[in-house]
């Protein structure tokens, strides 16, 4: 059965590295015959939450930007992927906003599949923990979230270091198994 799969790519590289397993995500996602999306978030216009609750009225929000659009593609998605690079141990700033921006319809949001790609310049065991933490708090939120696969991108650091690693073909399979 094929599924509506959206990718929200919060690297700030086009062509980063948790962008590139995004494109491999896609790519195998694709050949088996699903509906894929990828939303290159840093392309979008998403202001942080200035937490006014103005959309607890009727789940718009006050700011007037393109998280209306991103909200709407998440409610009709039945697999969302979240990709970020590690930033200070966390995610970066333009997955943050949509995650803070997701408040205004977060209740409308049930039982999606998530996927987590991460990438790091480190190595280390633990470099990756906080960033999983935060998409996982998030997921939780989410009424019948259902976590389905991790991708770990360690020891790169300049844009496109990670062709030919493992995690490109991770990426892949991890796709085409939605």
């Amino acid at each position: 059965m094929s599924k509506k799969v959206l990718i929200l790519s919060g690297s700030p590289r086009k062509g980063g590295n948790s962008d590139l397993l995004c494109d491999e995500f896609l790519r195998g996602a694709q050949e088996t015959g699903n509906e894929v999306e990828k939303i290159f978030l840093r392309s979008k216009k998403v202001a942080p939450c200035n937490a006014c609750y103005f959309c607890k009225k009727d789940g718009k929000c006050a700011i007037q930007d393109d998280m209306g659009e991103i909200l709407d593609k998440m409610q009709a998605a039945d697999v969302i992927v979240m990709a970020s690079p590690v930033y200070f141990y966390s995610i970066d700033a333009q997955m943050k906003a949509v995650i803070d921006r997701s408040v205004a319809r977060w209740m409308d949001i049930p039982n999606k599949e998530f996927y987590y790609i991460m990438t790091a310049a480190e190595e280390s065991e633990t470099v990756m923990d906080c960033t999983l933490a935060c998409f996982r708090g998030f997921a939780a939120c989410l009424k019948g979230a259902k976590e389905k696969g991790v991708i770990y991108g360690k020891g790169v650091y300049e844009a496109g270091a990670i062709k030919g690693m493992p995690a490109m073909r991770e990426a892949y399979e991890m796709g085409k198994g939605v």
